[in-house]
């Protein structure tokens, strides 16, 4: 088939698809379609439930984040050590230091780096369990209030009028007041 061919073949299907499409807008405006638009980025931001677990990660990392800097605190100890003492040790003694040194430098790093890895592991756990409970709330409200269509990522411009975010955020509000009063009747 001949590059004309297929361009004919393309323009037709294009025609065929843009007509229907026009079809399809004048259908669309016959009735009367109910739709929002969310923030996501804006709600895992502000919701209480991420700053709840914001808090829960920083309790839980704060012990091991401590020992890493007691730990970079011998370090630079040792370093200064060998500068201002360095010339005046025995050769064996200053092997010794610069040997230690590397080794803490290096068992620094590896801790530095788990301790990185595990906070990831932990931040992903807290935010799945978040952006599932956002997705819930969204999929009440949409229920609730009658909603066709519900976007969020991807919209180049939302409306006052479309935007619900602030919705959805005071329905994560109510349901975190709720969960804390819960937890602390059954304590």
């Amino acid at each position: 088939m001949s590059v004309k061919a297929s361009m004919h073949k393309i323009l037709i299907v294009f025609m065929a698809f843009s007509s229907g499409s026009i079809g399809f807008a004048s259908s669309v405006d016959a009735e009367e379609y109910k739709v929002g638009f969310v923030n996501v980025a804006k709600v895992l931001e502000q919701a209480p439930q991420a700053e709840d677990a914001r808090g829960r990660i920083e309790r839980e990392f704060a012990p091991r984040d401590k020992e890493l800097l007691a730990e970079q605190k011998g370090l630079r100890s040792m370093e200064d050590d060998l500068v201002k003492d360095g010339a005046m040790m025995s050769e064996a003694e200053r092997s010794k230091l610069e040997r230690d040194i590397r080794n803490l430098q290096r068992e620094i790093r590896r801790a530095q780096e788990e301790f990185r890895e595990d906070l990831n592991v932990r931040r992903n756990q807290e935010l799945g369990k978040i952006q599932r409970q956002v997705l819930e709330v969204i999929r009440v409200l949409a229920e609730n209030e009658d909603y066709d269509l519900i976007v969020s990522d991807g919209v180049l411009f939302a409306g006052d009028r479309v935007d619900i975010t602030d919705e959805v955020l005071s329905l994560l509000r109510v349901e975190f007041a709720q969960l804390k009063k819960d937890s602390e009747n059954n304590n």
